[in-house]
């Protein structure tokens, strides 16, 4: 029997059985799931009912079944092996923003074939890498830039491991937890508590959910330099820390979000352009460091209260398959 992972009600959620996939269509390709990762910033906000009903919408993600508040089986970071479909696709191991489910039928040109070199467990961050990718186009990091990184989950991590490697940069992962000083030596970047955070920066991201986080990020910010914002903090409403030197200092705080091409970008780039160099970036092993748990997809439903716990240890969870087993 194929399965989903379904959110139920604040705080729960189930495996549910869901009908056995068949390709109807010569677009179709049927994917049997190798893993999937969590993203714990927006699935903790699902999992906690904190969806704002404004934005039921435009969260929805793009193979979604139910509605916004509940059920809904939802996510967006799905690695598995074509068993049928397009001749060219068949056997391929594969990416796709599909929810946690065993098989699925999917649009044949809803996926993206990993690199030979990509382990499939990495590549369940491929979503997370995406959104990555477009803030650091977003905040325009150059050679040489002064750049902070404030927070340091799994898309700090991310952004840091790409600006570690932009010559002459000079990149500090900011965060409370001390144990992240290990990641930050791995992405090739400096640590700091807040602190001791750097001043004068060119360019901030923030990724940390906090007012305390924005904080700290204004402060870093050199003489007109910008903040951006990484964060989404659903139904929350965060103090903004607009005193101080904001105004004096010329600053800027500007969104991130990778539902759109950065500006600077979308007249050239596509959304499966974006991905694929997004699985490109991903090829760097240094970015294993950034799944830190693994659970088999049968235990989901009773671990994602401690997976999704405010301040829960750890980074990425990779969600493993019984194919994976093999």
């Amino acid at each position: 029997m194929d399965q989903a992972l379904s959110y139920e009600k604040p705080g729960e959620a189930q495996l549910v059985p869901v009908a056995s996939p068949k390709i109807t269509q010569p677009c179709q390709a049927l994917v049997r799931a190798l893993w999937s990762g969590i993203s714990r910033g927006t699935e903790r906000l699902v999992f906690e009912d904190r969806v704002p009903e404004s934005e039921y919408d435009r969260m929805r993600a793009p193979f979604q079944r139910g509605d916004f508040p509940f059920p809904v089986i939802y996510g967006y970071s799905m690695v598995g092996k074509v068993e049928a479909g397009p001749q060219e696709l068949v056997g391929k191991t594969v990416f796709a923003l599909h929810p946690h489910q065993t098989r699925f039928t999917i649009p044949a040109d809803a996926l993206t074939i990993l690199p030979a070199d990509l382990p499939p467990r990495r590549a369940t961050l491929a979503a997370n890498m995406e959104t990555a990718l477009n803030a650091v186009w977003d905040g325009g990091v150059g050679p040489g830039d002064r750049v902070a990184i404030v927070g340091g989950g799994i898309l700090g991590a991310l952004v840091a491991g790409i600006c570690g490697r932009i010559p002459g940069a000079e990149v500090t992962l900011i965060d409370t937890d001390p144990t992240r000083a290990s990641l930050a030596d791995n992405m090739n970047v400096t640590f700091a508590p807040p602190g001791d955070a750097p001043s004068g920066c060119d360019i901030v991201f923030h990724t940390s959910s906090s007012a305390s986080g924005l904080d700290t990020a204004i402060r870093c910010t050199g003489f007109e330099g910008t903040v951006i914002e990484m964060s989404w903090y659903g139904t929350d409403r965060p103090a903004i820390p607009l005193g101080g030197a904001f105004h004096s200092q010329r600053l800027k705080i500007v969104c991130s979000q990778v539902g759109h091409v950065a500006q600077n970008r979308r007249s050239r780039w596509s959304y499966a352009r974006r991905m694929a160099m997004a699985l490109t970036l991903l090829r760097d092993d240094r970015f294993d460091a950034v799944i830190t748990n693994e659970r088999d997809f049968d235990a989901l439903p009773s671990a994602l209260p401690s997976i999704l716990a405010p301040g829960a240890p750890g980074l990425a969870t990779a969600i493993r398959y019984p194919l994976a087993q093999k």
